[in-house]
């Protein structure tokens, strides 16, 4: 008698850390458009919008780097990029800034500009 064992493994595909250090290798030097979310723990808006960064992660793995920034932790590329309300989500390309949102947006809105820079 044989018996089969089927394993489902499910990779969780959740958005990126980008910090101080890493930006400039894994945004600025990239070829896929980056989408940063520049957020805090304290944020209210700020974690209203996280479930839709996780979601974009998810959904252009591979295509898009959808990753985020800890405006607490990393004051370097925050002040860099001049964020001073959060959320504010950035859209990089080619090392450079093509859009721009501020604060908790429809999913769509993402979409959207996603859609328009990739």
């Amino acid at each position: 008698m044989y018996f089969c064992i089927v394993l489902t493994i499910k990779l969780k595909i959740m958005a990126k850390e980008f910090t101080d250090t890493n930006f400039k290798t894994d945004v600025l030097d990239s070829d896929k458009l980056s989408v940063i979310d520049f957020w805090a723990e304290w944020c209210g808006p700020c974690r209203a919008i996280g479930r839709v960064i996780e979601e974009l992660a998810k959904e252009y793995d591979g295509k898009v780097n959808v990753g985020k920034v800890n405006v607490d932790i990393n004051p370097e590329v925050s002040t860099t990029y001049g964020i001073t309300s959060i959320p504010a989500i950035l859209f990089v390309k080619g090392g450079k800034v093509v859009d721009k949102l501020v604060g908790a947006q429809p999913k769509a809105n993402f979409v959207k500009k996603i859609e328009q820079h990739m």
